[in-house]
């Protein structure tokens, strides 16, 4: 196992390479070209000079996050062909780079939702948190408060520009049912998967976050049952997954433990995000919480033994903190509240190592 941290670019995050060193057993930045926008190739010399940045650092550069999918991809519109050979082709520039896991998402327009960036917690910290009732609201409504609430900084995944266009969006991906998402999922990876075998990359899909339909669009990685039929599409260990605990955990019928246990020793498992939330009620509402498991509805002990019984040999990195010690950074990604999750993993682990 290998501690990595996400890092958004030395032009677009409070937290510097410097800082990162500092955190005791991290070996790997998770880092992206994040000026590119959606479809288009990542050039191999802006790829390059982000690795030696990271590298001169002293870390290292293996897993990215994320080379998002363009929606006529998701929607299947004949156009996919065109972003898909654009996709074929970061894929090799990132590999030429030593890239060897890319982290991407399938999910319908937002590649996550929440609906308050800064829910109070009884310590006085803050955390991001999902209330069902909110997402009744216009999904314009939801975008004017992430925007509102994100301290000046573009989350992933709500770029303004993108989702100015968002009711055209809704328009585009009207009739895309779960099994017509499906399709379109299998149809990209039969077109990525052989030249992320020639390249020896290994995507790795990440859970739709939350796990359950929202503004009625489809979802097809929410479950156990939904990481078998991707498999199914295509057998190749190129085909993997990112296991979010959090994501995953949304959803309180997720045996996290037990899908680690699956899927680990098949070797589809190349980087973990280990994250722990609280539920607020038994309608699934949650807000984030500490990575202990005593802050939180999950058993991070548990998880991580999982991870260490089926042998996990990837990258593992702390997901959303909170904003603590007066931190007003990109919600859920500051510095403190993510190396303390990092120092508690790692004691785990070592702990861990030692009974074996």
């Amino acid at each position: 196992m290998e501690m990595g941290f996400r890092w958004y670019g030395s032009q677009n995050d409070q937290i510097h390479l410097a800082d990162i060193r500092q955190i005791p057993g991290v070996r790997q930045v998770v880092g992206a070209l994040f000026d590119i926008p959606v479809g288009e190739v990542w050039p191999k010399d802006q790829i390059i000079q982000l690795k030696h940045q990271i590298e001169a650092a002293g870390l290292k550069f293996t897993v990215v996050e994320s080379v998002n999918i363009h929606d006529d991809i998701k929607i299947g519109l004949p156009s996919r062909d065109r972003y898909i050979e654009n996709y074929q082709q970061t894929i090799r520039n990132l590999a030429a780079a030593g890239v060897r896991t890319i982290c991407y998402n399938f999910m319908p327009i937002f590649d996550w939702v929440r609906t308050n960036l800064h829910f109070s917690l009884a310590d006085g910290s803050q955390a991001l948190a999902f209330e069902q009732r909110q997402v009744q609201r216009q999904p314009q409504d939801i975008i004017h408060d992430i925007e509102n609430d994100a301290n000046g900084f573009v989350l992933p995944g709500w770029e303004p520009e993108r989702l100015a266009q968002v009711q055209q969006l809704f328009d585009a991906y009207a009739g895309i049912d779960e099994a017509r998402l499906a399709a379109n999922l299998d149809y990209f990876l039969a077109a990525i998967i052989p030249v992320c075998e020639e390249c020896h990359v290994q995507m790795a899909l990440h859970p739709d976050d939350p796990p359950r339909e929202l503004f009625g669009l489809p979802r097809i990685y929410k479950n156990l049952a939904d990481m078998n039929r991707i498999v199914a599409m295509n057998p190749s260990t190129a085909n993997g997954f990112t296991i979010c605990t959090g994501s995953l955990g949304e959803n309180p019928q997720n045996d996290i433990p037990a899908i680690i246990r699956e899927f680990v020793p098949q070797g589809r498992v190349p980087f973990v995000h280990a994250r722990n939330i609280k539920f607020m009620n038994d309608q699934g509402d949650f807000h984030e919480s500490a990575h202990l498991s005593s802050m939180g509805s999950l058993d991070m002990f548990a998880i991580m033994q999982a991870l260490h019984e089926t042998g996990f040999s990837g990258v593992i990195r702390p997901d959303h903190g909170r904003d603590i010690w007066h931190e007003s950074g990109r919600p859920g990604y500051g510095l403190y509240d993510r190396a303390l999750g990092i120092t508690y993993l790692n004691g785990l682990w070592e702990a861990l190592e030692k009974q074996s």
